[in-house]
């Protein structure tokens, strides 16, 4: 009888105790480092682009929606806590690979057009699969990062904010802080 307590024990032990061991296999851990590279490549690029054509508006819009993607998922991934698919760490959601690469082609198709946005989405897609692949991330915390990040570059960058008139605020009360956002049709 002792010995079939062990045996259950044992068998059962892996499924519902403690934090599980994730070993990635080659590919996934090439997958990701490549996606650690495009996530710095394509924001490098975009901001050198930039700067070789001045475009001093651009600039600032392009840092207006880095700060706003940063600033959303940043605050995501602290408050909500949920664990990575490899048992890492408890900031899964949403995926800031996405969501940095997903604000630059954004940024850089509303900005400069799809000759220069779609190359942009296509890398970003890229990541986002290769964020899911690698087990970083679940299907939906990279969805979230692509819309945080592209929804940022849509507020941001003309001709979407001077076009339809857009008005962003801060709002705080005692126990709340947030943004208010408004524009016309």
């Amino acid at each position: 009888m002792r010995n079939l307590i062990v045996i259950l024990i044992a068998f059962f032990l892996p499924l519902y105790g403690g934090a599980q061991e994730f070993v990635p296999s080659k590919a996934q851990k090439g997958v990701a480092k490549s996606t650690d590279a495009i996530v710095v490549a394509l924001p490098v690029a975009a901001l050198t682009g930039v700067l070789v054509q001045k475009d001093w508006k651009g600039l600032i819009q392009g840092v207006e929606t880095a700060g706003a993607t940063a600033a959303a998922t940043l605050i995501l991934k602290y408050s909500i806590k949920e664990m990575r698919p490899d048992y890492s760490n408890t900031h899964s959601f949403p995926s800031g690979h996405s969501s940095i690469s997903f604000a630059t082609a954004a940024f850089l198709q509303r900005r400069y057009g799809w000759g220069v946005g779609a190359p942009a989405y296509a890398l970003s897609c890229y990541v986002a699969w290769g964020r899911v692949f690698a087990k970083k991330h679940h299907v939906w915390d990279v969805c979230a990062g692509a819309v945080i990040g592209a929804a940022s570059a849509y507020i941001f960058t003309t001709p979407f904010a001077r076009k339809h008139n857009l008005q962003v605020s801060p709002v705080a009360d005692a126990t709340h802080i947030g943004a208010y956002a408004s524009f016309e049709f």
